[in-house]
């Protein structure tokens, strides 16, 4: 006679050990992806780059951007490369603020080489204010490469050689810069965002360099030849939040190769709220989840031409987009076990912690490595990057001795066995919890207590998890169709000069 009472509570293991592997996926996806990054050294372009100038055309869509737009315009052209070769095209989108006069004043300054293209009907997005410029552009055939940047970011003076010079590889589409936080006066969020950009493309691009798929081209510096923006359509596309990934992916499905560049480094801005980072990240989460729709017939379909649909691209590109999904799934997968009495709930817990605190140690150590001013200066940002709640967590999975009972008995102090229950709760469902606890720091901000408490607070929960909060925001965004406009980030001009 079967015992369906065992089969079940069998079956219900099994189910939660899925959930919790589920939670690991996006861990070892990481691990993976940055073991690759030393064969950069051997695996790279540099052996089909060679020295190329092409005549370059500027396209900068701005809208109020008048405290930033005259610095980057003389920034630009002071850049070591040859004047002649080198054109900006400022498109003015309807702008209410001084930026008109600014940018006039600056084409007076340099004839020839600076345009104001005016848009009197603004407020429709980057990409319709790009392609305002790009309809003139490709009208005249002077321009034999285009590069697209931001009306606040500060390239550094060899940056644009450096990214021209792959493009003597005509197999190559569109080269993308590292941009590099480069708020004249940090504050903690620009110190955190700092050291998230040396993760996210100091290192992890390099990644993908070596496996022939690269994500996304900066929007605030990419460079494309002339044949892929015709071949791509000649236009930016509208219909997504992400216009420059979808741009990345036209390329490489085109047959393009799109490179990163890490030694080309552009300065920006970044925000230095929770709001405003909240903002930023939720219009590319909700422009990628618009993405993944649209190219579901590439994903897990490996083709001759591309690498967009090899497994490893396709697991990192997941493990980033669903990693709320898969930390709600581990948190529900170890409560599961718990509730079970399994034998296996501690360690799979402790096997997960382990693996995550490994990886982000040596994860931290390449970034580190490879933008060692940023590793200088955020190296506390670094260190509680998950939050200093993780890492008392982590250092209770080492250490499991320190919270045995015998220990605060020793102390002279009395804690009954509930607290530890509660304890061992706590721990199973923290990665879950800590992203409400971001959404309830970014409501608390604004107010005078939060003005004071926030700092306190983004250590305490972690950086990371209010990029996760964010992603699960722009699920709930996509689900309720909210309203799908472009809004820029504020800027001051609080740029390393």
């Amino acid at each position: 006679m079967i015992d369906w009472v065992h089969v079940l509570d069998v079956t219900a293991i099994i189910i939660c050990i899925i959930f919790v592997f589920l939670g690991a996926v996006p861990i070892l996806a990481m691990a993976y992806q940055f073991l690759v990054i030393p064969l950069h050294a051997y695996k790279n372009h540099y052996r089909g780059a060679a020295p190329y100038q092409p005549r370059v055309s500027v396209v900068v869509p701005a809208w109020n951007e008048g405290a930033v737009i005259g610095t980057t315009i003389d920034r630009m052209l002071s850049l070591e490369y040859p004047m002649n070769k080198l054109r900006i095209y400022v498109v003015d989108d309807a702008s209410t603020d001084e930026t008109p006069e600014v940018v006039q004043a600056k084409q007076a300054e340099y004839p020839g080489q600076v345009f104001h293209l005016r848009r009197e009907k603004g407020g429709e997005g980057k990409a319709h204010t790009l392609n305002f410029g790009l309809q003139q552009i490709l009208a005249d055939d002077w321009m034999e490469a285009l590069l697209i940047t931001d009306a606040d970011v500060i390239f550094l003076p060899d940056s644009l050689s450096k990214l021209t010079r792959h493009l003597a590889d005509p197999r190559v589409g569109a080269v993308t810069a590292y941009i590099r936080e480069g708020s004249q006066k940090k504050n903690f969020m620009n110190r955190f965002i700092a050291f998230e950009y040396a993760l996210s493309q100091a290192a992890s691009r390099r990644g993908q360099n070596v496996l022939g798929a690269v994500a996304c081209l900066a929007g605030g510096a990419q460079l494309h030849s002339r044949e892929n923006l015709v071949a791509v359509g000649g236009r930016i596309d509208t219909t997504t939040l992400a216009e420059d990934t979808v741009t990345t992916f036209k390329t490489q499905l085109a047959g393009r190769r799109v490179v990163f560049e890490p030694y080309a480094i552009v300065l920006a801005e970044e925000p230095r709220t929770i709001n405003g980072l909240w903002k930023q990240r939720l219009r590319w989460a909700r422009g990628n989840v618009q993405l993944t729709k649209l190219y579901k017939w590439v994903w897990l379909r490996p083709s001759k031409d591309h690498n967009l649909g090899t497994i490893s691209f396709t697991i990192f590109w997941f493990t980033i987009f669903l990693l709320p999904v898969a930390m709600i799934l581990s948190s529900i997968g170890l409560i599961g076990l718990f509730l079970l009495d399994s034998a296996l709930e501690s360690t799979m817990f402790k096997a997960v912690w382990g693996l995550a605190a490994c990886t982000f140690v040596y994860t931290s150590i390449v970034g580190a490595e490879l933008d060692p001013p940023t590793g200088r200066s955020s190296w506390r940002e670094a260190m509680f990057f998950p939050g200093f709640i993780s890492v008392l967590i982590t250092f209770m999975t080492f250490f499991p001795g320190v919270l045995e009972e015998d220990v605060p008995s020793f102390l002279g102090v009395t804690i009954p066995r509930t607290w530890f229950t509660t304890w061992t709760i706590f721990t199973y469902i923290w990665v879950t919890l800590s992203m409400v606890v971001a959404w309830s720091i970014k409501k608390l901000e604004p107010t005078k207590v939060g003005k004071i408490l926030t700092p306190f607070l983004v250590y305490l929960v972690g950086y990371g998890p209010f990029l996760c909060a964010i992603t699960f925001d722009s699920y709930i965004k996509e689900f309720r169709k909210a309203d799908n406009t472009w809004e820029k980030t504020e800027k001051t001009g609080n740029v390393i000069s």
